[in-house]
């Protein structure tokens, strides 16, 4: 798939990250890539790196999207594959989430999902391309103190299988894919906050947040991104409304069983 003979990709969320690794790969392998953010400079050096076009837009903003899908439609003629990736994450639990937090997480990790959905699907049809959403082993499970970003994400998974049941018909795939820990500048934030009160550093947050994932490490989100390029491409033409875990493991793992293996007691700093 070379020169004008590539499927084109629109990347949501692609400044940084999980995103910009799916643009690098899917350049690669020959696809046309449009990538999508807010950060115009990090963007524009992701959309360098790979010869891809960058779209400055508000995923959460019904008419950012909407010019989007046009643009890009309008600049390569066709449309055969959308990944929302867009993603932000509050810490807090129910108690302690403000109303804008709330808002936030649902409005960027599960609204701008029906966004992009709602503009890219008739596209899709004509293209019969697929839709992939990244979603988060959050979504499947509950952890502690995250109640939004769980939510948004189990959210999004629901509204994905949705698309997936409704435009099926129509030639339209769409999966999402969970991944756990994964090396980002997102989670490298996470892991400073967490690790600068214990004295760690980033790289031993890792390994602490990770010590019971059976593979021992966060992935890379290179790793996360050939993922989201077999749901894009051909070899998964037959898998649609899928959840598909990227995550070493982690959510094999039985809570009972841990204490087994590993000596468990609360953190000095936790009431």
């Amino acid at each position: 798939m070379t020169g004008n003979s590539g499927p084109v990709y629109l990347i949501a969320g692609a400044s940084s990250g999980i995103g910009a690794a799916v643009a690098a790969r899917a350049a690669e392998a020959g696809a046309r890539v449009a990538v999508c953010g807010r950060r115009r400079e990090a963007l524009a050096k992701v959309a360098d790196g790979c010869g891809g076009t960058a779209h400055v837009a508000d995923v959460t903003v019904r008419a950012d999207v909407e010019n989007l899908v046009a643009a890009v439609v309008a600049e390569y003629g066709r449309l055969d594959g959308v990944v929302a990736n867009a993603g932000i994450m509050r810490p807090g639990g129910v108690l302690d989430l403000s109303d804008e937090d709330w808002d936030a997480t649902l409005r960027t990790n599960l609204t701008s999902v029906f966004l992009l959905a709602r503009a890219a699907v008739p596209e899709l049809a004509r293209s019969r391309g697929a839709f992939v959403t990244v979603g988060s082993i959050a979504g499947l499970r509950a952890p502690s103190g995250m109640a939004a970003y769980a939510a948004s994400k189990a959210g999004a998974a629901m509204l994905t299988a949705s698309i997936a049941t409704e435009f099926g018909p129509l030639g339209v795939r769409a999966n999402t894919v969970c991944p756990g820990w994964t090396r980002t500048e997102m989670a490298d934030q996470e892991m400073r906050e967490f690790g600068e009160p214990l004295g760690l550093g980033v790289d031993e947050a890792y390994e602490a947040v990770t010590a019971l994932v059976p593979q021992r490490r966060p992935a890379l989100a290179e790793e996360i991104a050939d993922a989201v390029l077999w749901l894009l491409g051909p070899r998964s033409s037959y898998v649609n409304g899928s959840t598909l875990t990227v995550d070493g493991g982690t959510t094999m793992i039985d809570p009972g069983a841990v204490p087994f293996d590993f000596a468990l007691r609360p953190r000095e700093n936790q009431d």
